[in-house]
């Protein structure tokens, strides 16, 4: 129990039928193998504060899951744990780039399960938390085959997604690919979209690469939790975290960054905020721009907090916790009982 928390067991089985949890996404107990926590969620939810609250708890140390704090100099527009935090927990993969630098998913995974490893030998909890969702599914079941992603290609696939739907998308892979295409449905634009992807930059289909090996979900004891809000209560704090990243000096930390390369980086020039900051730095710059600035970089997170809940909805080891239900200390219990019972 957390010091100061009192929480009854029929309580806290009340308190666990609140939280979305179906049958499919129970985890199997195995006790043999090493715990890992994954920590999961929108932008703005809450995770690094849960993360470093239940590492100083068990001995824990953080790896991140977060596609762009891998790179020196992206610290306010990435909501980068503090110098002072990452003195107290250990964190892992934070920093590791120049913003000059490509970072691709397969680099993530060697990475991750690199750090996993060393946590595990140091007799520590390795505690994965962040909402890239495409980094957490190559961790636990192995990096994608077929050339990395190209995000202009990517960029214009997503954008006739956008305009025409999935089901021409579909009907297109299916005409190329029939065999890749019957193995997923015709509404999973993440699905769709890599696999024309994969099919523009290489010239195979999909079904003509092997499928991916590795992947971590047999090696380690996965304990895998999506906090979440309601919408209305989500985008409030995503909007005022615009807000006060942008009074923090994110216009001056890109103006920075502008410097050192980050237009040549096709990943990180193209990530919330930073975008929508390089475009108004090419703008006149007056209150009109300022504030075209703000709207667009706001709309530009609720869309991706969107994009993560559709993400998560379809991976099976991840139970929803939703946090306007449970306060920090509440749900740091819940996950705590999770692990000491697992």
């Amino acid at each position: 129990m957390i010091p100061g928390i009192e929480v009854e067991d029929e309580e806290l089985e009340r308190l666990l039928q609140h939280f979305t949890l179906p049958e499919r996404q129970f985890l199997p107990t195995n006790t043999k193998k090493a715990k890992v926590l994954v920590l999961a969620g929108p932008t703005a939810v809450g995770k690094s504060a849960l993360a470093i609250q239940i590492a100083r708890l068990v001995g824990g140390q953080v790896v991140s899951a977060d596609s762009m704090q891998v790179y020196r100099g992206m610290d306010i527009g990435t909501a980068k744990p503090s110098m002072a935090e990452r003195e107290e927990i250990p964190h892992h993969l934070i920093d590791i780039r120049d913003v000059s630098q490509k970072f691709h998913v397969a680099e993530f995974y060697e990475e991750a399960t690199s750090a996993i490893r060393r946590i595990i030998d140091e007799g520590a909890v390795p505690i994965v938390a962040g909402g890239t969702g495409f980094y957490l599914h190559a961790l636990l079941y192995g990096p994608p085959s077929g050339p990395a992603s190209d995000p202009a290609v990517r960029r214009a696939i997503e954008a006739e997604m956008d305009e025409k739907g999935p089901l021409p998308l579909f009907e297109r892979l299916k005409e190329k690919d029939p065999l890749y295409a019957s193995s997923i449905t015709r509404s999973d634009r993440h699905k769709i979209v890599r696999a024309l992807e994969i099919m523009q930059l290489s010239g195979k289909r999909v079904s003509d690469f092997s499928a991916s090996a590795g992947g971590c979900a047999d090696k380690y004891n996965f304990r895998c939790w999506f906090l979440h809000l309601p919408k209305e209560q989500l985008y409030s704090r995503i909007e005022a975290r615009c807000d006060k990243m942008i009074d923090a000096g994110l216009i001056e930390e890109v103006e920075r960054l502008k410097e050192q390369g980050l237009e040549q980086n096709e990943t990180a020039s193209q990530a919330i905020g930073y975008r929508q900051v390089l475009d108004y730095l090419a703008s006149s710059q007056d209150e009109e721009a300022h504030r075209h600035l703000v709207r667009e970089f706001k709309q530009a997170s609720r869309r991706y907090a969107k994009r993560q809940f559709t993400w998560f909805r379809k991976e099976p080891l991840f139970r929803w916790l939703d946090l306007s239900r449970f306060q920090l200390e509440l749900a740091t219990e819940l996950i705590l009982q999770d692990l000491e019972l697992s």
